[in-house]
């Protein structure tokens, strides 16, 4: 038995397992380089079917061993595996085999602080301990179910294995002493299993950056039953000594003898893990079956033929920019489309290999038509491309926005952006994308409000003067709208809510920001807040706390005013209680200091409360 003894101190070196591990992401990392450029010379192909036969090498930890046995001062650390798998794949089925290598090894839980030997009446302090890693190989077949896409490049199975599994070593054995006297604290047998019927299931991603190779992740759960633990040369599988803490804070035992054990625990082994590795396959491609009645006839080489190609711009008539994003449709005389596709970062699409003929060429941006262009027959060129624009004349100005979370770079998906008009309080609604973009079409002289609307968001609203731009310079109104995330009890600050030297009247500066607030109840009904004024240090204390209460006060009228119920809002005035910086009483500061704060707040009270 090969034995390993604990150390307190030591460096640390690869073993020859994780060489292997480490070596096969090396290979995976190389592979996807040459996959990638593979498939850039290849080029487009047919779609590949699911059909097939894969094959997969992996590395990866078992991350949540369990071994059941009769000792019970131990536990078992998570270990490097590999493995390998073949299998035939139908369209939605597939059966294969699996080949797994685990490695575990046991660690010592039989505390070594003040153990006390209660027999020859001494403090243990010189222990050893002796443990053997476990190896476990498994070996199964069995049924799959998997998704592949259209284009053959990513799958998703869901396998299920049966079969075999070889179990060696894990034996441990800790030993204590004082002077010639040695005593075994802990011990187990470890495990001699040949064939211990096992199970797994797995769950697997897979992507292809070509037709042959690709890479794979994914997780396991495996289980073998009734594994019986190892008999050592002492005749008993596992021992340990009972111990309880005595009155001087020491373990003592509570017997003699050793507690051993001399029947085997048939139990389980179970883990979880995941893994990485490479994919290889030998797929089959979708045949497409023509009737011999449509089936082109033979076509020979040509070596002079003449080609031809069609490049389409797309611009603004107006700024004369380049519009990326563009939808083109090329359409014969008959109105069919036979070309399509949408402008590059440049505003450019080319269609290549076109057959000389008389054409309409549409353009759309964000649901606006361009206007079309012709291309006459007589214009092609021989080997060369034909240059057309389509030109973007509507005069309108495009609003293009981001919701992003106040005072950060993060997007907000899946919001609700509305553009209201101030004069007729008109609205119109848009959601934004996975990016936190948002489009919106601009009228000139149009005088707008723009904001914002999730649930527990409390939205900046932005005004937007169209006649601030010149339609003839810009095309693109580009803005930034921030949501700030209303959790209970969080103080959100108010921006310009001022008021008049020891007045509490709501000016008319301030309305907006109180409007703003109105908009984010209305847009949340069944939320309550809390709207807090704040003054600086100078003046009394008590002068001070009147004040701001009676500013919360007519804050709260004035939502009330706007239809908010008023038992929705709580008015606090908390004077110069809660100051934001040093202005304290006695201190000299500046006016902008003291401005600091004289502050109005709200935050959404916490249900319940």
């Amino acid at each position: 038995m090969q034995t390993k003894t604990l150390t307190l101190a030591g460096g640390y070196r690869l073993t020859g397992l994780q060489h292997i591990c480490c070596l096969i992401f090396s290979v995976v990392l190389l592979l996807l380089s040459m996959g990638v450029f593979a498939q850039t010379l290849q080029g487009v192909k047919e779609p590949i079917s699911g059909k097939g036969f894969r094959f997969g090498l992996n590395g990866g930890y078992d991350l949540f061993p369990d071994y059941k046995n009769n000792t019970p001062y131990i536990r078992y650390q998570g270990g490097l595996s590999t493995g390998a798998t073949a299998g035939y794949y139908w369209k939605w089925f597939s059966f294969g085999a699996d080949v797994d290598y685990i490695k575990n090894r046991p660690q010592n839980q039989y505390p070594t602080d003040s153990v006390f030997d209660p027999v020859n009446n001494f403090l243990i302090k010189d222990f050893t301990l002796q443990q053997q890693d476990i190896t476990r190989v498994f070996y199964g077949i069995g049924p799959g179910v998997h998704y592949t896409n259209r284009e053959g490049r990513f799958s998703v199975d869901l396998n299920g294995r049966a079969g075999f599994a070889s179990i060696k070593g894990g034996s441990l054995a800790l030993t204590g002493k004082n002077g010639s006297t040695e005593q075994v604290l802990n011990y187990h047998g470890g495990y001699n299993i040949n064939n211990a019927l096992s199970f797994k299931g797995s769950l697997r991603a897979q992507y292809f950056f070509n037709d042959f190779i690709g890479m794979h992740v994914g997780a396991y759960y495996l289980r073998h039953l009734d594994t019986k633990d190892a008999v050592g040369p002492a005749g008993y599988s596992a021992a340990y000594r009972a111990f309880e803490p005595n009155g001087d804070g020491m373990r003592a035992f509570t017997e003699k003898d050793l507690k051993t054990i001399n029947k085997p625990c048939n139990c389980d082994i179970s883990s979880i893990g995941a893994y990485a590795g490479i994919s290889l396959r030998l797929p089959t491609r979708k045949k497409t079956k023509i009737p011999a009645s449509v089936a082109p006839a033979p076509v020979e080489p040509c070596n002079t033929c003449q080609v031809y190609a069609l490049a389409v711009t797309a611009r603004d008539q107006y700024t004369k920019e380049v519009l990326p994003h563009t939808d083109v449709a090329v359409k014969d005389a008959s109105g069919n489309v036979i070309r399509s596709g949408v402008t590059n970062a440049f505003g450019v699409i080319v269609f290549p290999n076109m057959t000389p003929g008389s054409y309409v060429i549409n353009g759309k941006l964000y649901n606006v038509d361009l206007a079309p262009a012709q291309a006459a027959k007589n214009e092609f060129i021989a080997n060369g491309t034909l240059q057309k624009e389509l030109l973007y004349t509507d005069q309108n100005f495009i609003l293009k926005g981001n919701a992003v979370v106040c005072n950060t770079a993060t997007a907000l998906p899946g919001a609700t952006v509305v553009l209201r008009d101030r004069a007729s309080a008109v609205e119109k609604n848009t959601q934004t994308d996975n990016e936190g973009a948002f489009i919106f079409h601009l009228k000139q002289k149009a005088e707008m409000t723009v904001f914002g609307k999730k649930e527990k968001y409390f939205s900046q609203m932005v005004n937007i003067t169209a006649a601030d731009y010149n339609r003839n310079t810009t095309l693109f109104v580009k803005l930034e709208m921030c949501m700030e995330e209303t959790d209970c009890d969080k103080a959100i600050r108010l921006e310009n809510i001022h008021y008049d030297l020891d007045k509490y009247f709501i000016r008319e500066d301030a309305k907006p920001e109180l409007n703003r607030l109105v908009q984010f109840m209305n847009d949340n009904p069944g939320v309550r807040v809390e709207l807090s004024s704040h003054t600086d240090s100078r003046a009394s204390h008590a002068y001070n706390q009147r004040l701001s209460q009676n500013r919360a006060d007519a804050a709260k009228v004035y939502l009330v005013s706007k239809g908010i119920t008023a038992s929705r809002i709580v008015a606090k005035g908390y004077g110069e209680t809660r100051l934001l910086n040093r202005c304290a009483d006695g201190v000299t500061c500046s006016e902008v200091e003291h401005q600091f704060n004289r502050r109005t707040e709200m935050k959404v009270i916490c249900p319940g409360r």
